[in-house]
């Protein structure tokens, strides 16, 4: 399936992103290893702690996935976690509706195809986990659909608002429906358009949570190829988890001043992707979620104060009520989880790259950083015109303006810029001495004559935009190309970045995610490019 690769520096990733692919050794001290070198990687393995809370975890996941709904899919998974000896490999995502975007896939696919080559490699039983962020609160967040039109992107928005409450948590009401004849009306009928919407709508149904709805979707993809679904929004999970949120309280001060050293650090040469804040615990209440925040001793949050020894007291009997903030949600996932890696976007590395000492405050290691795969689909349709002009795949991710503006110069005799360059500088060359001798007859119609002169220079550029117009219009095909090939393959940014997954699957099959994966599973999987895939 694929057809071709692009450099990560040729694409819009961050300074930080590419030297942590390209130069790891810039930018390791931020790290546990480097996730391109297996001897770092072993090294880190051995590291991680015989997890004594296993058959806690083991049953409290059992429970979870029977409110969930999806409890029969992960029996096999399950019982191969509570294989002592087992081991895996992390990645999760906010609940964006019918998946979010494409990226949610490539994590998902990354992390099982990680997980089979390092059980192959260690001989030892590793489990892909997918790691749902259920305990976000940005409804509007995740609570639209990104497809493909004939210019671009379109977003389809739910049409419901958000409670404040935990998004997991949140109900789908019969907006969902509304949702669907959209989609339906915009996405046209295929032969797997049926197949598709039975499957949508076993999932997502009034009445059921956004939590529920978005994990028996991904059960329904990738539970046949061994994920786990975990979560920490979850009354039994949460009773396991009180000691660490018991220590975010206890070092509040050392944890904080450790994010903030590690992070103006990383600053000194390329950026903090997360504001430190002075705790990383939420309150959970009747009213939603709400951040904790310190006066001194006291912890204030909902408009509520407590005290240090009154907070660690709930903390204690109901730590369902304590939730995790950003830097927080992944040191739980490692007491949970005996992780060997997470996989990562771009903006999850760089805000793990801020993390290393915060982990030791803990008393733990950060797991190792893996990249997700990153790529584009190419469509048929779009592989057929892009082979009849001069830009490769990358290149496209420029603006439309200059990619217009370098195909004419490519395909005229004519150099308008330097023929209005030159025509500009020999206009002011020989405007010198006129101006010279103006002056000298009467000062006061210097300005006068150099305003005539800008006014040369005006009129000119008017005539280049003119001349370039023409060539446009003589272009236009091909000029409309470029456009359409631009809008399908840099649709509103990078296209993993902005399109659902279900717009490939109506057109190509639901199966297209299988194809992906066993694709790449008969190669070495290669996480320090951008694959173009042709469908």
């Amino acid at each position: 399936m694929e057809k071709s690769q692009c450099s990560f520096n040729q694409l819009p990733f961050s300074s930080l992103f590419s030297t942590y692919i390209y130069d790891h050794t810039e930018i390791q001290e931020y790290f546990s290893a480097n996730p391109f070198n297996d001897d770092e990687i072993r090294q880190r393995i051995e590291k991680i702690p015989t997890y004594s809370n296993r058959q806690s975890v083991v049953t409290a996941l059992k429970v979870y996935h029977e409110q969930l709904g999806i409890a029969d899919q992960q029996i096999s998974q399950i019982a191969k976690f509570a294989d002592p000896q087992t081991l895996v490999m992390v990645t999760g995502q906010q609940l964006g509706i019918y998946g979010g975007p494409l990226y949610t896939i490539y994590k998902t696919i990354t992390t099982i195809l990680l997980a089979a080559e390092w059980e192959k490699k260690l001989n030892r039983p590793v489990v892909p986990v997918f790691w749902l962020a259920d305990e976000d609160h940005d409804f509007e967040e995740i609570a639209s659909v990104g497809i493909l039109g004939n210019e671009g992107k379109k977003s389809i928005k739910l049409e419901e608002q958000g409670s404040g409450i935990s998004v997991s948590d949140e109900i789908l009401t019969d907006a969902v429906s509304a949702l669907n004849e959209v989609l339906k009306t915009d996405l046209h009928e295929t032969d797997f358009s049926s197949d598709l919407w039975i499957e949508l709508q076993s999932c997502y149904q009034s009445g059921r949570t956004h939590g529920s709805a978005f994990a028996k979707l991904m059960a329904s993809w990738f539970s046949k190829h061994g994920i786990l679904i975990a979560g920490s929004n979850h009354k039994e999970l949460k009773s396991l988890l009180a000691d660490t949120f018991k220590t975010s309280v206890e070092k509040a001060d050392d944890i904080h001043d450790a994010l903030e050293l590690q992070s103006s650090n990383l600053e000194q040469n390329f950026h903090r992707q997360v504001v430190v804040g002075d705790t990383n615990i939420f309150l959970l209440s009747e009213n939603g979620r709400s951040k904790f925040h310190r006066d001194g001793d006291n912890w204030i949050a909902d408009g509520l104060t407590f005290t240090k020894e009154k907070l660690l007291s709930i903390i204690e009997s109901t730590p369902e009520k304590i939730s995790p903030n950003v830097f927080l949600r992944p040191v739980i996932q490692d007491v949970l989880l005996p992780t060997i890696g997470y996989v990562a976007g771009p903006g999850e590395l760089a805000y793990f790259a801020q993390m290393k000492t915060y982990y030791k405050q803990f008393g733990m290691e950060m797991p190792i950083i893996f990249p997700r795969l990153s790529a584009t689909l190419l469509e048929t349709g779009i592989d057929r015109i892009i082979e009849k002009l001069p830009f490769d795949m990358c290149s496209y991710n420029q603006r439309i303006e200059k990619l217009e503006a370098q195909y004419i110069a490519m395909n005229s005799s004519t150099n308008v810029d330097a023929l209005f360059g030159k025509w500009t500088s020999e206009l002011k060359n020989i405007s010198g001495d006129p101006i010279l001798q103006i002056q000298q007859i009467d000062p006061t119609l210097k300005g006068m004559a150099e305003k005539t002169i800008t006014g040369f220079d005006n009129e000119l550029n008017k005539l280049k935009g003119r001349v370039i117009r023409s060539m446009k219009q003589q272009e236009e095909t091909q000029l409309k190309r470029i456009a359409r090939i631009k809008s399908q393959l840099f649709p509103d940014g990078m296209q993993e970045r902005a399109i659902n997954p279900i717009y490939f699957m109506n057109k190509y099959g639901l199966d297209i995610w299988d194809k992906v994966l066993s694709d790449f599973s008969e190669k070495s999987l290669d996480l320090t490019t951008h694959h173009v895939i042709k469908m």
